[in-house]
């Protein structure tokens, strides 16, 4: 992003379209819109013809639009209160916005003021704070510096007598020297007071007379005088400031001329009288100080309205408003602007005039400048020349130095690629294109034959502003990659070259895996027939198989095989290679930790009894296996929405937050009987292990754990002898909303078992240790509406009526 600095020194000619996107976008994102680029402009020093092309550009690239939607409220609707406030989804309706926008329209008059003021020639001498206009209080003192009241006067006597005096120059304009007495400077100069004060001391010091002592007179602190600044001035009144200043001085510390205020016409008011007049211009062009005036006590400088301005803009080296006075003519304003830029166009300059009743333009040719009397609010406009050259032609593409050259006499398509000194050697070249412009500029495409051209078969003469275009082989075809998958290193596409068999595409993918199969290597190539349409051909791809050798040496097999571009290689994996597979055990077990599988045939007794076998507190009847459900989230996803449907179904009697955490674990808890499984192993009970299992014993359990529609739901003590209705009662007994034949029991190992229906009593499931009693809530019931009675009724009304209808027909 440009920053001040850089968009100062701006020249929009040489900014690419996408430069001028990027100013416009960071336009939008400070909320400037299209009527306000002008003071966003100004704001960072950009000068006012570099603006008029920026907006230009902008108009032309249609980015105009984008910058109008940014404010398209007007100035009073801005002013309206947060009631009436509307969003319009770009300039952000936020209370700080909008209290910015209420600033910058108070603010308003003034900012155009400070604008325009901003324009004027030498206002930049003013707010430029490198450049302070203070007084050398170090200096020498001027020889027409006049002594008054409060200044101090060093006296050095040296030679044959030495002494030193420090005297302050006393409201009565007297400095009183020790054993002379008082002596009167006051309006004096240094030189006029040196020679007073060396003659009274010639009384004391004999030496003086005869030249063995002499007397040095220098200026110690200076007085302060006050100096009033009055007229067209900034910030008007009265300013206390040393003796040593100047009129510049005095004009800084107020701020300068405004708006109004004259640079050229300044005058020094001394008691009453005019003593100079001081233009700035002869310092800021020429640095001519020479009525720079020191200023005394009380004098007064007074700034007075300007009586003629111009303003030039354009391609001059300083734009600006300029002050002339009346013996003045336009070249020499052209002189204060600095002159004309490189690329301005002379022989003609206009200017806008406003005359006593209406406005008009001039023409101002190039030898009239120089005897064109100004006007004051004349407005004169340099343009600059067109951006099109009288002998310019381009080559672009596949040539060692694309670019401009010129056209010269008889120039040919084969004199300018040898003037850009011949082709790449990817040229493209049986086709190459001229891009015309016609008499009427529009354009016009002409195609012609390289390798003729080159050789002189075709001779193409060339004209202004044509553009040749060589095209590359490279930029003219799909990109050509060859694409490798399976057990590499590094799968993926690679780019396509000439000669490259099976065994360079792998080497370029990292090598082969540790997995991968040197048997039915796979090479899918796209059909290219090129020819005339088949309906019976019904292939898709043209697959190969190879062998490759491990060290990835050339295989005689694979030797005549040439990869083509596009074609995809599949390095299988091979079927004998296996990786480890690991279960955990974890728990209540002698040596828990990861255990590999040995045999695609271990159980879980073998794992169990290669862990050392159970601890005496181990529970074996509540011992899980957690194993993987699904091999990717396609088939996690698939179930879930299966489970959905049955989650609706059956919600009232299944604990659905707790199996669709497992399903999104991917993950499902088998339930085991380890105590079986131990007693007899290799049985039903005793399962396959698969990679990832984790098998868990716990400690043994001796509580149960209630929930849903019981009084207290809690966790009690198991007791043996008790049934699940005693498990019941103590937990207080079944609610009123309890659906008693939907209980279910989920044991610690993962088994459930719900209750059974036995003729009409509830048989329950028996209760183990560690177990968790579940009882649903009944589905709510929703009685009739008064619609639904009202349909009803005419329902059973309706079929009444018919009945009785079908009895009286049958009488």
């Amino acid at each position: 992003m440009p920053t001040s600095s850089q968009l100062s020194q701006m020249k929009v000619d040489n900014l690419s379209d996408d430069q001028i996107r990027q100013l416009v976008g960071q336009m939008k994102r400070n909320n400037v819109s299209y009527s306000q680029i002008d003071q966003y402009a100004a704001q960072r020093g950009i000068p006012d013809t570099e603006v008029a092309k920026l907006k230009a550009r902008i108009q032309q690239l249609n980015l105009d639009r984008e910058l109008s939607g940014t404010q398209t409220k007007n100035d009073n609707s801005l002013l309206t209160d947060s009631t009436s406030r509307r969003y319009d989804g770009q300039s952000g309706d936020t209370l700080y916005y909008w209290q910015e926008k209420y600033k910058q329209l108070k603010s308003k008059e003034e900012f155009e003021k400070e604008l325009k003021r901003r324009k004027i020639f030498g206002t930049e001498l003013f707010s430029n704070q490198n450049l302070t206009f203070e007084p050398n209080l170090r200096m020498a003192t001027p020889p027409n510096y006049r002594i008054a009241a409060e200044d101090e006067l060093i006296i050095d006597v040296y030679g044959y007598s030495e002494v030193q005096h420090k005297l302050k120059v006393n409201p009565e304009g007297y400095v009183r020297i020790p054993y002379l007495g008082p002596v009167y400077v006051n309006g004096l100069t240094m030189d006029e007071a040196k020679e007073r004060i060396t003659k009274q001391l010639g009384t004391i010091y004999g030496g003086i007379r005869t030249g063995n002592t002499s007397v040095q007179l220098s200026l110690g602190n200076i007085r302060s005088i006050r100096v009033t600044l009055i007229g067209e001035i900034t910030r008007p009144g009265t300013y206390t400031l040393p003796s040593l200043a100047t009129v510049a001085n005095a004009l800084y510390v107020s701020g300068g001329p405004n708006e109004n205020g004259s640079f050229r016409s300044i005058d020094v008011v001394r008691n009453g009288k005019k003593m100079a007049t001081f233009d700035l211009y002869d310092f800021l062009l020429h640095g001519d100080l020479t009525n720079n005036l020191v200023l005394q006590d009380q004098d007064i400088v007074k700034v007075n309205p300007y009586k003629m301005r111009v303003e030039l803009s354009g391609e001059i080296k300083r734009p600006a408003i300029f002050e002339a006075k009346e013996d003045e003519s336009l070249q020499q304003v052209l002189d204060f602007a600095g002159g004309y830029t490189d690329n301005s166009f002379r022989d003609v300059i206009r200017a806008l005039r406003v005359n006593n009743k209406e406005r008009e333009f001039v023409n101002i040719p190039a030898d009239s400048v120089a005897a064109f009397r100004l006007r004051s609010g004349d407005r004169f406009f340099v343009d600059s020349i067109v951006n099109r050259f009288t002998n310019r032609v381009t080559i672009a593409g596949a040539v060692f130095h694309p670019g401009d050259y010129a056209l010269e006499a008889n120039m040919t398509v084969s004199d300018l690629i040898k003037r850009a000194d011949g082709l790449l050697e990817v040229a493209a070249t049986s086709r190459g294109v001229i891009r015309r412009l016609k008499d009427d500029f529009t354009p016009a495409i002409i195609n012609f034959n390289v390798l003729d051209a080159l050789a002189g078969k075709e001779n193409v003469p060339l004209q202004r502003e044509d553009s040749v275009i060589i095209f590359s082989k490279l930029s003219i075809r799909e990109q050509y990659l060859v694409k490798i998958d399976g057990e590499v290193n590094q799968p993926g596409y690679f780019a396509h070259g000439e000669g490259m068999r099976l065994e360079d595409l792998i080497l370029l993918a990292g090598g082969l895996k540790d997995a991968a199969s040197l048997k039915h290597v796979e090479i899918a190539r796209r059909i290219r027939t090129g020819g005339a349409y088949d309906s019976t051909d019904f292939r898709l791809a043209i697959t190969e198989q190879f062998d490759i050798n491990a060290d990835l040496s050339t295989n005689p097999s694979a030797a005549e095989y040439v990869l083509q571009p596009f074609d995809e290689v599949t390095v299988r994996r091979s079927p004998s290679y296996k990786e480890q597979a690991n279960v955990l055990v974890d728990g209540e077990v002698v040596y828990p930790g990861i255990y590999a599988i040995n045999t695609q045939k271990e159980h879980i007794s073998d794992i169990i009894r290669r862990a050392g076998g159970l601890k005496p507190e181990a529970s074996a009847e509540g011992a899980v296996l957690l194993r993987r459900t699904f091999n990717n989230q396609e088939d996690s996803t698939f179930l879930l929405s299966k489970l959905e449907i049955f989650y609706n179904k059956v919600k009232d009697s299944i604990d659905v937050e707790r199996t669709r955490a497992t399903v999104n674990r991917n993950e499902q808890l088998l339930g085991i009987q380890l105590d079986e499984i131990l007693a007899h192993p290799g049985s039903k009970y005793d399962l396959f292990l698969e990679q990832g299992d984790v098998i868990r014993v716990p400690k043994k359990l001796q509580t149960v754990q209630f929930f849903g529609e019981v009084y207290f739901p809690k966790k009690v003590r198991f007791d043996k002898g008790f049934t699940f209705r005693n498990y019941i009662r103590a937990a207080g007994g079944f609610t009123s909303q309890a659906l008693r034949r939907r209980s279910y029991i989920v044991y610690a190992n993962g088994e459930v078992k719900s209750t059974r229906k036995m003729l009409f009593f509830n048989s329950y499931p028996k209760v183990k240790p560690g177990a968790e009693i579940y009882v649903p809530t009944k589905p709510e019931r929703k009685g009739m509406s008064a619609a639904a009675v009202t349909g009803l009724a005419s329902a059973v009304a309706s079929i009444a009526l018919v009945i009785v209808t079908i009895i009286n027909t049958t009488k």
